[in-house]
């Protein structure tokens, strides 16, 4: 199960996740081996053919994450946990590492990759945000080395 932040304008304008054109999501996925078609936002669905699933801790669009509130991001935690309890996924990955201090506030995992930490029983993985706007991994290949390491934890790894 993949988790994120909460829904760009444009997507939720578009009713699909990662709707923007230069958002790499979608390639990210594919090139890592997540999935093996290269999906588009309109194709989200077919994710769960893939064995993964897509989820926003909060459902409210904004331009940016920032603007969410601190209570709206804990709702949001709540949310996903309910969901992971439910269903159970082999592994929980945060996109954005803004989120593992909203699930885990007083963890000290921070960065990406795999972590000690769990969620219900799921064992947790933090990925880059794909969003053009992060800094702190700029580029496609800075992020695919870490949704590449997911695939590795799942098996999947494109070669």
């Amino acid at each position: 199960m993949i988790v994120a932040i909460n829904p760009s304008l444009h997507s939720a304008e578009a009713g699909h996740s990662f709707a923007s054109k230069g958002n790499p999501f979608w390639r990210l996925l594919h090139e890592s081996g997540l999935t093996q078609e290269l999906l588009g936002p309109e194709s989200e669905r077919r994710l769960l053919e893939f064995g993964v699933g897509l989820v926003s801790g909060v459902q409210r669009a904004t331009r940016a994450a920032a603007e969410l509130s601190v209570s709206e991001r804990r709702l949001g935690a709540d949310r996903v946990a309910r969901l992971v309890g439910k269903f159970a996924p082999r592994y929980v990955a945060l996109l954005g590492l803004t989120l593992y201090p909203v699930f885990f506030p007083s963890g000290d995992e921070r960065g990406p990759g795999l972590k000690t930490s769990r969620l219900g029983q799921s064992p947790v993985f933090v990925l880059p945000n794909p969003s053009g706007r992060n800094r702190a991994y700029p580029g496609f290949e800075k992020k695919l080395v870490w949704y590449r390491a997911l695939a590795d934890t799942l098996g999947r790894r494109k070669r």
